[in-house]
């Protein structure tokens, strides 16, 4: 691979990182005793011009784990109306947390990259439910950074003056429905979206690659 190839890659571009972008729909703000209900993934990739896009998608209803808390407020901002009904097709939290991992394990492996770091809008919410989840399923082998992460209510509001998901994604271009909003899976998908423009708006202005990278190739 040539020098320029190589400044071109997913792993050169995050120093060796795996970004992947997650939402969680919880019943409230505590991370530790609070029902995690609903997640989602988006992988990234990058093409051969060195631009970003989502690639693989995963997404799962999430069954309360024993004893948790649950509050109604917070069913009601989601709209999760029953977070027990059958109809949800809800796995347990291990289950989901696996299947995630096995696909971010197998694209980071793909990408050359040493370890995943999460992208999530007001990131530190997402990340500590994520956290406490595997805590309680015991999972040894977690792919994510445990504590570093890219927020993109901070990076949209140097990009764009917006921090909130909505008004950052309509100033950015994009399409966003209120109404479908508060779904892990759609604002997954509007996060990787956003991301992705951030990214790609910062290296058609010149900051990046670096400079003494295109001297070099």
């Amino acid at each position: 691979m040539s020098s320029e190839n190589e400044a071109l890659t997913l792993k050169s571009r995050f120093r060796g990182y795996f970004p992947v972008v997650i939402d969680v729909e919880t019943a409230g703000f505590n991370a530790q005793g609070d029902a995690l209900l609903e997640i989602c993934a988006v992988t990234l990739a990058m093409d051969d011009n060195g631009d970003l896009h989502p690639a693989s998608t995963i997404h799962f209803h999430v069954e309360p784990f024993e004893g948790a808390n649950i509050e109604q407020e917070a069913l009601d901002f989601n709209g999760i109306k029953d977070p027990f009904s059958p109809l949800r097709g809800a796995v347990s939290e291990e289950e989901a947390l696996k299947e995630i991992y096995k696909l971010v394990r197998k694209e980071q492996k793909a990408a050359n990259c040493s370890r995943a770091i999460m992208v999530a809008h007001n990131a530190t919410f997402d990340l500590s439910f994520v956290n406490a989840a595997n805590q309680r399923c015991k999972l040894k082998r977690v792919p994510f950074h445990p504590f570093a992460t890219f927020d993109t209510a901070a990076l949209s509001g140097l990009a764009f003056g917006q921090t909130v998901l909505a008004k950052a994604c309509r100033t950015a271009g994009m399409d966003f429905d209120n109404k479908e909003a508060h779904s892990a899976l759609y604002d997954t998908l509007k996060t990787a979206e956003l991301f992705c423009i951030i990214v790609n708006k910062w290296k058609a202005l010149g900051g990046w690659p670096l400079q003494e990278q295109k001297n070099e190739s």
